[in-house]
Formats: C-alpha cells, structure tokens, sequence
C-alpha cells in the first residue's frame, strides 16, 4: 500500500470534487485528507489530495484527465522523503536550524549535501554526517563558478536547490535548470528592502518591524512567488547590527517552515503568488 498526494489546478466549475473523490473511489483509494481553494478573482480552483491505496498511475491519471477540464494541471506525487542540495556561504543559523530539525525528525527532508562558496561551515555540515562541497568563487566569473555549482549538485539529483543565506545573485541561466525548485530566505518582509543590506536600510527608515520571506528564486531579484513571511518589532533602541541579529531567529523560522511546506507538496505556485493548501 502506498501513499501519494494529487494536486489538481484548473478553472472552477460545479462538480469538480465529486469528480476527482468518485475517481478515487473507482480506483478503491482511500481518502486521506482533502484540502481545495477557489480564487474567485480569477475563477481559479486548487484542490489536494492525500490517498492511500494500491496505485496504477497510468490509468487513475487517465481517468482524472477525461473526467477534468482540459486546460487541467494535475501531479500524482509519491508521498517519500524529497532530497535536497543546501547552498550556503559564511552565515550559519539558517543551515543549523534545518540540520537539527533534520536530525530530531521535525523536518522530514534528505539533505543530500551541502554546498559552500567559502569552507566556513564544513565542520558544521560535516558533524550530520552530510557530505560538504566548497566551490570557492575567487578568481571565477559568475557563470564559471555556477558550472562548477551544477556539477556538484547534478551528481546528487535534487528535488530542490535551498538557499539557506547563499549571498550570491544566480543567473538567468543557473535558474532556468531548477524552475521554481529554489527556495530563498531573504532577510526582510519583501516586496521592503529588497537587493543587500535590508538591515542597514530598515535602520535609516526607522521601521518598527522587521521580517523575513522565503520564497522561489526567479530571475526578478527577490521578486519570487512567496512562501512564507514572518515578523517581530523593534525600536527606536536597535541598531542595524541589533536589528540584524533579532532578525536571525525569524530568519531561520520561517525557511524552515516554508522548506517543509514545499516538500510536503501543500504548494501551488500560481503566476507569481503561491496557493498554500
């Protein structure tokens, strides 16, 4: 017996869950969970779906295209431990927060390595038993340094790229190989303070809160569908070096639940938002 999710995304229309639960039924799967959402601004209509059972995909899949719409999105997705490549370069609460709550089971992810443009955080990596790259970037430009990346990374076959703190802007070209399978957690509640030193530039406004957004990595910087966002306050007695330092656990806090949300397979990117189900 099996457990595997269906994510259907099409324009509403009357009987499009009876559909798909009387196909489950035909198949003799068992309905796990059931989650749907309808955008009534754009008529859009998300539904997920856990089953348990004994799967023939090819037909189950055949049944659910006749039975839908025909401009109808669907995945059947095997409900096992996705595996993930870290990208990372000298900051560590954000790989630290995703290494422990791999270790005491909190995140059920297969972190397959770790990869590094500075050796800063091998040690760290390398106490998980994770196998640790250090691709340095000195002397190389953008796009020599990221085929040295793609050939690390290509040798472990990941469902996602996370970018936990990487301080490098990928190119079009890096991007387009993991399209929408790169997660990044930007250290500000986007679309505030994008591009470097949001701290710094959060200071010289004088907010009152500050926040991080992880998100998918598009070729717009920061610009991505966003996954999640979180906050806290502060005040006129933070510094930009305090303010930066508040802003770590929020950091770190919010990539971790927007990486288990991903790799759960409650997302649904959507032009450039995400339906989260």
């Amino acid at each position: 017996m099996e457990k595997k999710t269906l994510l259907t995304h099409c324009k509403d229309a009357p009987g499009l869950i009876a559909k798909v639960t009387n196909i489950c039924y035909k198949h003799q799967l068992n309905i796990i969970h059931n989650r749907e959402f309808v955008d009534t601004t754009t008529n859009d209509f998300f539904m997920r779906t856990e089953l348990e059972g004994y799967f023939n995909d090819q037909t189950f899949l055949a049944d659910i295209e006749q039975a839908l719409p025909k401009d109808t999105n669907y995945k059947l997705i095997s409900s096992g431990r996705k595996r993930v490549v870290i990208l990372v370069t000298k900051e560590a609460h954000c790989l630290g927060d995703i290494l422990m709550k791999m270790f005491d089971g909190s995140l059920d992810v297969d972190i397959a390595a770790v990869i590094g443009n500075y050796d800063t955080l091998q040690s760290l990596t390398e106490k998980f038993g994770i196998p640790y790259h250090h691709v340095s970037h000195e002397g190389l430009n953008r796009e020599e340094h990221e085929q040295k990346l793609l050939a690390e990374i290509e040798q472990y076959s990941p469902d996602y790229l996370v970018l936990a703190k990487y301080m490098r802007v990928l190119t079009p070209a890096f991007v387009e190989n993991f399209h929408h399978r790169i997660i990044n957690i930007h250290h500000s509640f986007l679309p505030a303070f994008i591009g470097a030193k949001p701290y710094q530039q959060a200071f010289d406004r004088g907010v009152k809160i500050i926040g991080a957004t992880a998100h998918f990595v598009t070729n717009d910087l920061d610009e991505g569908p966003i996954i999640g966002q979180d906050v806290i306050t502060v005040d006129h007695t933070y510094r930009a070096q305090d303010m930066a330092q508040a802003g770590h656990d929020v950091e770190k806090n919010v990539l971790s639940k927007a990486l288990n949300k991903v790799i759960g397979d409650h997302v649904f990117v959507h032009g450039n938002k995400t339906v989260i189900l």
